[in-house]
């Protein structure tokens, strides 16, 4: 059985690392990195990180519009799908290499297979939501990470093929948090303590594409009652630059972007973490780390039911209270699997 992968960001080069290693097993997987992050510290330190295969093709496609950066992993995709005619095409999560690959598969009429099926924020706006409700309804296999997951597919009609896996990244988390001590050295070089620092990461179009929004969070957090370090993205930076945006740097620290074990070992120490990003507001939960996220709505509506993750939008006052954590809950509950995702993915893949 011959599956093409398709990954583009630093999310979607996570869960591939989890399910690729169980996939190759009994299967010919080929492997095409869009480029959608081409960025080093975005992209290759993940792969040499996570011990991912080599990409078979690279796209290097790069950033841009979304119309035209979709385009052109549309094209891209389609020549590799027509040479190496495969028996399926997985996809992962809601990025626009998802959704390329999803619309370039299904017109070539070869099933399409979405990890992290079912996630819904309702916000139309979101170029993200657009993305996984389109992967949804041309997949033929959804693997769901979450029950509320299975309900919003259910509630739009889908009904078949969809398996309630747990999420992949928690199978990621429980490896991974175990090597962290010996790989990740990033609280040596910052002038940081375990639990006595807030870590943000801001990178949505929602936020970032408002001067306004982006300049009240920002200015908010740089006054804080204790640092904050801000691996900031690539995209949030030229979004600074062009706005000529400017705030205290004595809290808020920016730092360039860092790699699996950095980034796992920053969310396990933090004391908070702020955030706009589904994916870490899964691994603050994973971390037990409070999260509170800088949107109005959010995909893991669970975590915020149990009173681990808080919503405040982009709102001063929200952030400053949120801070204080009087929302924190105590319960823990099983929210995403039991760390075996991965293998069954592979196995509903191949049989």
């Amino acid at each position: 059985m011959k599956i093409i992968t398709i990954v583009g960001a630093r999310p979607q080069f996570v869960k591939a690392a989890v399910v690729s290693k169980h996939l190759r097993q009994s299967a010919r997987e080929i492997l095409v990195h869009t480029g959608q992050h081409y960025d080093v510290n975005m992209s290759d330190i993940f792969f040499k990180e996570l011990g991912i295969p080599a990409p078979d093709y690279h796209l290097g496609i790069g950033s841009g519009p979304h119309g035209a950066q979709t385009g052109k992993m549309l094209e891209a995709i389609e020549k590799v799908i027509i040479q190496e005619s495969p028996d399926c095409l997985l996809i992962y999560g809601d990025t626009n290499s998802t959704l390329a690959g999803a619309l370039a598969a299904a017109k070539l009429h070869i099933p399409v297979a979405h990890v992290e099926a079912g996630l819904r924020s309702f916000n139309r706006r979101m170029p993200e939501e657009i993305n996984r409700v389109v992967a949804d309804h041309l997949a033929s296999k959804l693997f769901a990470p979450t029950r509320t997951a299975m309900n919003n597919l259910a509630h739009e009609g889908i009904t078949e093929g969809i398996y309630r896996t747990g999420d992949v990244m928690y199978d990621a988390f429980l490896e991974m948090s175990q090597r962290v001590s010996c790989q990740s050295q990033i609280l040596d070089t910052l002038p940081i303590s375990p639990k006595q620092y807030y870590l943000l990461t801001l990178h949505r179009a929602e936020n970032t594409d408002d001067p306004a929004k982006l300049q009240a969070i920002l200015s908010t957090l740089a006054e804080m009652d204790r640092l904050v370090i801000f691996p900031i993205h690539p995209r949030t930076r030229a979004k600074l630059a062009e706005y000529h945006l400017s705030f205290s740097e004595k809290i808020l620290k920016l730092i360039e972007p860092v790699g699996y074990f950095d980034m796992l070992n920053l969310e396990l120490n933090a004391a908070v973490i702020l955030t706009d990003s589904g994916g870490v507001q899964k691994e603050a939960y994973m971390a037990k780390t409070p999260c509170i996220t800088l949107r109005d709505e959010t995909e893991w509506v669970e975590t915020v039911e149990v009173h681990w993750n808080c919503l405040v939008g982009s709102d001063p006052d929200a952030i400053r209270e949120a801070v204080s954590l009087k929302w924190l809950g105590s319960d823990y509950p099983d929210l995403f699997g039991d760390g075996a995702a991965g293998a069954q993915i592979a196995k509903l893949l191949t049989t």
